[in-house]
């Protein structure tokens, strides 16, 4: 009998030698003429582990990791294949703590099926949120989506079904549906873990919105740097093209649905939905004044529904769960599950899932395991590189899209990136600023040259003595406030939350060099 081998095929496991290890594993197995099937399926998230191998055996996986493909013929001796001992041994995969205790509602099928399978994915409840749309009238659809609660998990937190039935009201010959995979900020990998490791969910979300707002067209504009999720998504889409789920007749519908991949520009500005129309019609990618909304005057003047990878992700379940069922998780207005990506200076970073209501201090201690270094943790930037940073005195603020503005922040794309107490926040200030001036499309002035002037402005702070840093202080704040307030979208408007935040809860870091001299 054969025995299942699973090794991701995820770019963090790959990066980590994931190909190694599968072609190290079926070479053993020739040799010890052992029946093995080795099938590439995504990362599970525990990237601390990576790459993380599993063996189906009768009483469940059973996980080993981090493999390496030295590692291999050991493995093969402890019994790999029947789920053996070694001292890579994990156990079985869904009772490791750091899996049981999530939620996994857009990640559920992750790590578990054969990203490159239909039939898979049909055999883990795929493509039932689909079949139960196509025997609703679009505007059930809408209204099911707008009752869930979902909204946008790319930043702004927008209303879902507010957003589709302003596209589904709008009287047009052509709509599109348009996927905002340009997954730019630091931090952040939820998007591109959905696309290599469950591409058809992001098809079945897509497919149900056209089939909501009227839409027969659908694009899904992706990150440039992102190869492994163009593969699987070609992959999947002629797959699922050659099933009939999309094409001229979905399911023998008679509603019609196309989907294309276009990769994208290489620039930040392009993640703004107004940019990316603009780069998806092949102009440079500038931010475009509104209104009018793209749901009424979008992509080419037509309406145009416009989410990220996990909006459209979370979807299907809806659909086929009901809108209480996804409505049940999560807090306040904050509904369902948010995958937070957790990254920088921790011991265990990887994706987790949890409904909307755990803490950070939860995030990064149960999860994250604390510092790497071993250190205190300073500050935690939640939600990109124009995201606030979170001072460890407000580390039991809930993951609450409200909760995060009372203090000054924002959830983002759900990125959560950790420091200890060697970071300079003046230089993590600065840096925002930078970062702004490089990326900015150049259209409004108070991006263009307050970003520049910010970074002068900091400079001259923590270089000058006390007398200036105070003046300096008074100028930056100033310009921030314009920032905030002038300019046309999010990356101007959002640059000054990292800089005010270091600020605010760390002001003895941009005066170190006064202390240094004495001043």
């Amino acid at each position: 009998m054969s025995v299942t081998v699973y090794v991701p095929r995820d770019a963090s496991a790959l990066s980590l030698g994931a190909e190694a290890v599968a072609e190290a594993i079926a070479r053993e197995a020739r040799t010890r003429k052992a029946e093995v099937s080795v099938v590439r399926n995504g990362s599970r998230g525990l990237y601390w582990l990576e790459p993380m191998v599993e063996v189906q055996t009768a009483e469940g996986r059973v996980a080993y990791g981090p493999v390496q493909a030295d590692d291999v013929p050991g493995l093969f001796e402890a019994g790999l294949l029947e789920g053996g001992t070694h001292a890579l041994s994990l156990g079985l995969t869904e009772q490791i703590a750091w899996l049981k205790n999530q939620q996994r509602l857009t990640f559920a099928r992750i790590g578990i099926i054969d990203p490159r399978s239909l039939d898979d994915y049909l055999a883990h409840d795929g493509y039932r949120g689909l079949e139960a749309a196509l025997k609703m009238k679009p505007a059930d659809i809408v209204k099911v989506v707008t009752e869930s609660g979902l909204r946008g998990r790319g930043g702004a937190a927008f209303p879902t079904g507010i957003k589709w039935k302003t596209c589904h009201d709008a009287e047009a010959d052509l709509k599109y549906i348009v996927c905002n995979a340009d997954e730019g900020d630091s931090g952040t990998y939820a998007d591109r873990m959905i696309m290599e490791g469950d591409p058809f969910v992001l098809i079945e979300g897509m497919t149900i919105a056209g089939l909501a707002v009227g839409a027969t067209v659908g694009y899904i504009y992706l990150r440039a740097e992102y190869p492994h999720a163009r593969d699987a998504l070609h992959a999947a889409i002629a797959m699922a093209e050659a099933e009939g789920y999309l094409g001229d007749d979905v399911r023998a519908s008679g509603k019609a649905f196309h989907l294309e991949v276009r990769m994208a520009a290489g620039a930040y500005i392009c993640g703004e939905e107004t940019s990316l129309l603009e780069s998806l019609e092949g102009k440079r990618g500038q931010v475009r004044f509104k209104p009018p909304l793209p749901a009424i005057e979008g992509l080419f003047g037509k309406p145009t529904v416009i989410n990220n990878v996990v909006t459209l992700a979370c979807v299907p379940i809806i659909l086929d769960k009901g809108a209480k069922h996804y409505k049940d998780f999560g807090m306040g207005r904050s509904r369902g599950t948010l995958p937070i990506q957790l990254a920088g200076n921790l011991k265990r970073p990887g994706l987790v899932e949890r409904a909307f209501g755990l803490t950070l201090r939860e995030l990064i201690e149960d999860y994250g395991g604390g510092t790497a270094s071993g250190r205190p943790v300073r500050a935690v930037q939640v939600g990109g590189p124009l995201g606030a940073y979170v001072p460890a005195s407000r580390l039991d603020t809930p993951i609450d899209y409200e909760a995060f503005i009372e203090i000054g922040g924002m959830l983002g794309h759900g990125g959560v990136v950790v420091f200890d107490d060697t970071v300079d926040m003046a230089e993590q200030a600065r840096y925002a600023m930078e970062f702004c001036a490089i990326e900015s499309c150049g259209k409004c002035t108070p991006c263009r040259i307050g970003s520049v002037r910010g970074v002068e402005v900091i400079q001259r702070m923590v270089a000058g003595n006390a007398a200036e840093r105070e003046r300096n202080e008074v100028l930056l704040r100033d310009l921030c406030q314009t920032m905030l307030h002038g300019s046309l979208c999010a990356l101007g408007g959002m640059a000054p939350f990292p800089v005010i935040s270091a600020l605010d809860h760390f002001p003895e870091d941009f005066s170190r060099a006064v202390e240094k001299t004495g001043a």
